[in-house]
């Protein structure tokens, strides 16, 4: 494992309820330079989440009692928006529905390699700081507007509640309307890696586009064959 982080280091909450599971990443994270809490339970982490800064979430899906599904919906209620890498031993698409409708950003699916764990949160951690760091800029399209400072979007006058990945995507296709954007592209700018299969594109889009519901439901139009479109004004 490359790429220790050289300043500033981000501060991760690992949240397993296998001890090996969670020494090994405690350790592999550490090694990278970042700084790490570990919790073996969802209560132990809503704690930690209460009494530090924490700048991601590695969360294991089940936990004993409150799962990593609750410990999420949790979270995002409390307006906790850290991104948050799921951890499964299940790879089903009811579950990552079920994650990425929750507020989570992505999924790894055990057993893992270390080195693809770490190049995701680099990935979360990367797209989460240029939210934070690009100049205002509010971006318009139909009845959706988007903030790019304060990271609010509304549809027809209503605030929408989204998630850092699908903020990014939504940012994303508003910086480039009446353009086509590849499943592929997405891939690369979103997720900042290419995914085995376009899967994840497709699943975002389509909570996107409910949660827009209104002016914005037809606002992201699927290319056939091609990728997706938002529909300039």
């Amino acid at each position: 494992m490359t790429n220790p982080v050289p300043t500033a280091p981000a501060h991760l909450l690992v949240v397993d309820d296998e001890e090996g599971v969670r020494a090994m990443l405690t350790m592999a994270m550490e090694f990278l330079g970042f700084r790490v809490t570990a919790a073996a339970t969802g209560r132990h982490a809503l704690d930690a989440l209460s009494r530090r800064r924490t700048d991601l979430v590695l969360l294991d899906v089940n936990l004993p009692g409150l799962d990593g599904f609750d410990v999420c919906r949790t979270m995002r209620t409390r307006g906790h928006t850290m991104p948050v890498l799921f951890l499964t031993g299940r790879d089903e698409v009811d579950d990552r529905v079920r994650g990425l409708d929750l507020g989570g950003d992505d999924f790894v699916t055990k057993p893992f390699e270390l080195k693809e764990v770490a190049a995701r949160v680099r990935a979360l951690l990367r797209r989460t700081a240029a939210d934070r760091s690009a100049e205002h800029r509010s971006l318009q399209a139909g009845g959706v507007r988007l903030d790019a400072d304060t990271h609010e979007v509304w549809s027809g006058g209503r605030p929408v509640s989204l998630t850092t990945t699908e903020f990014a995507l939504l940012r994303y296709l508003m910086e480039n309307p009446g353009r086509v954007l590849t499943r592929a592209q997405i891939q690369e700018r979103v997720w900042n890696h290419r995914a085995e299969s376009s899967g994840n594109v497709d699943t975002y889009v389509y909570y996107l586009r409910r949660k827009l519901g209104g002016p914005g439901q037809e606002l992201i139009r699927t290319v056939r064959g091609a990728g997706y479109l938002l529909c300039a004004d």
